[in-house]
């Protein structure tokens, strides 16, 4: 165990959804050939770091990514990192969105037909304890909105704070701890 745990989270590589900004929560879209390239790039920026577990979304985008980056074989499927379940708004853009109804944000209203904030909290915060509870550093492949809502929750913020957290694909974000156990905090954020 290291004194301070690092939990390092990994955004999928792009998916033609991601690239074309559709909301992809429980479709299972597979990555780009640059999505691909990109996955085994992470690879290089991971190597040589201590992963007590590695977890990830049951998704193919999420697995996919973890096998290129070279964790696929230890990469446990975990439903609680599956992407928000976007409902009726599945494959739509934000824009599409917005044009019917204009005054809707994610992390404050959810989905019609799929989770609302707290539900993803929930999942997060799952996430979180089981963290907590292993005392060691993890590694999680997943995708963007609930990585985001995890990152707030990591922070004891309400899950609509994850709007706060911007995040890319093919991007790794750390977690950890500043002086003691007690005191989470955003390592760093969004590396591409």
């Amino acid at each position: 165990m290291t004194a301070l745990p690092r939990i390092h989270l990994v955004r999928h590589g792009e998916t033609a959804w991601s690239l074309s900004g559709k909301h992809t929560g429980r479709s299972d879209i597979p990555l780009t050939e640059i999505g691909q390239r990109a996955a085994e790039g992470l690879g290089r920026n991971l190597s040589g770091l201590h992963f007590a577990e590695i977890w990830s979304s049951p998704s193919q985008r999420a697995l996919q990514t973890a096998r290129l980056a070279g964790f696929g074989r230890d990469a446990i499927p975990d439903y609680d990192l599956a992407e928000w379940d976007y409902g009726a708004y599945e494959g739509m853009t934000t824009k599409e969105i917005l044009a019917e109804n204009p005054d809707w944000r994610l992390f404050r209203d959810g989905c019609p037909q799929g989770e609302t904030p707290d539900a993803v909290a929930a999942r997060a915060d799952r996430v979180v304890d089981r963290i907590r509870d292993l005392h060691d550093s993890v590694l999680i492949f997943s995708s963007s909105h609930i990585l985001r809502v995890l990152t707030a929750r990591w922070l004891s913020l309400p899950a609509r704070n994850g709007a706060l957290f911007m995040l890319d694909t093919a991007s790794i974000s750390t977690l950890g701890y500043e002086h003691d156990l007690n005191e989470p905090i955003v390592q760093t954020w969004n590396r591409t």
